[in-house]
């Protein structure tokens, strides 16, 4: 029997994309059912970061969204594939669409502009939020906890059209570590997930 020699595919890698690059079209926003679950560049979905869903754009590429209808602007990181509904061209994650007043209206109309990555996001730092709270006095209380066991526990506001108060624990250099950490929370906490410092939408206190 003779030895096949047919080549292989080389692997497309897609095109770097070009700052300055402007989109306009239909904005949406997803949260639950997908909160919490992996998203296609392989991070667990937070809606509560400031991420993005997009058919093409390479994954961590940055983008300025502006919402035209009032001027209100949010930069996002692309994590995610979608949205898979004709004349849409992104999926904002709950954060990014409180920021720029669509989460009532559910889709606006934008425009994408491909913007240059932070400085931060090339130091980034990860966390594991296990709490979420509507009233701060609750959310205090849990640090306070938490706070006698973890060293590096600490409150984070995310503003919107309802604030809520998240509990994050760790201050981890590598998602993988954060992911450990993750793991190890998860017997007690249950819903730990890992999130990004730097995209949580408001100020570690």
């Amino acid at each position: 029997m003779g030895i096949s020699c047919a080549k292989k595919k080389p692997v497309r890698v897609p095109p770097a994309p070009i700052v300055g690059a402007v989109e306009v079209g239909i904005a949406s926003w997803y949260g639950y059912p997908y909160h919490g679950r992996r998203a296609a560049n392989g991070e667990i979905y937070d809606m509560e970061t400031l991420t993005a869903a997009h058919r093409t754009l390479p994954f961590n590429t940055w983008v300025e969204v502006t919402n035209l209808t009032n001027d209100k602007k949010v930069k996002v990181r692309i994590t995610d594939r979608g949205p898979f509904v004709e004349e849409r061209i992104i999926d904002l994650s709950h954060a990014a669409a409180g920021q720029i007043d669509m989460v009532q209206a559910g889709i606006v109309k934008v425009r994408l502009e491909v913007i240059s990555p932070p400085a931060s996001s090339e130091a980034a730092l990860y966390a594991v939020q296990v709490g979420a709270y509507l009233n701060r006095s609750n959310a205090e209380r849990m640090e306070k906890t938490l706070k006698l066991r973890y060293d590096n526990c600490r409150l984070v506001r995310r503003d919107g059209p309802t604030v809520l108060w998240r509990v994050l624990i760790g201050r981890e250099s590598t998602s993988e570590a954060a992911e450990q950490l993750a793991r190890a929370l998860r017997s007690e906490f249950g819903a730990a997930f890992v999130v990004r410092l730097d995209e949580t939408g408001g100020d570690g206190l």
